[in-house]
């Protein structure tokens, strides 16, 4: 089993949506324009939490002169695949009947439960 990768605060995890967005290397600047659509963030903040996931080891920063360049260390599907795998272990007790329920029971349609059956089947998922 691949190793747990821990939860992000939801700030951080904005930051890192709008990183994965970005062809990387990215700049702040990138980064905060895509942020500036969901989540405006003032440069500061943005760089000390750019400066803390680096630290977490979710992306790495390289300088040029004044300038960084931010690159994830993970990719997207790899923090989705292990949230998701935790989730099912810690709040679902490692079922998968009680966490199939729970996704019945969060509002998605019969045409989006329809289509996840459909990539399971093609196994595609």
């Amino acid at each position: 089993m691949k190793k747990a990768i821990r939860r992000l605060p939801d700030t951080e995890q904005e930051v890192m949506c709008a990183l994965w967005a970005c062809e990387p290397p990215a700049t702040r600047a990138e980064i905060e324009s895509i942020l500036f659509q969901t989540h405006p963030m003032a440069m500061t903040p943005l760089l000390t939490m750019l400066t803390r996931l680096s630290k977490k080891g979710f992306l790495t920063i390289r300088k040029e002169g004044r300038k960084g360049y931010y690159t994830p260390c993970i990719t997207q599907e790899e923090y989705l695949a292990s949230q998701g795998r935790n989730f099912i272990e810690k709040l679902c007790g490692g079922n998968l009947s009680v966490f199939a329920n729970a996704l019945c029971g969060s509002g998605l349609s019969r045409e989006e439960l329809r289509e996840l059956r459909a990539l399971l089947e093609r196994n595609e998922l």
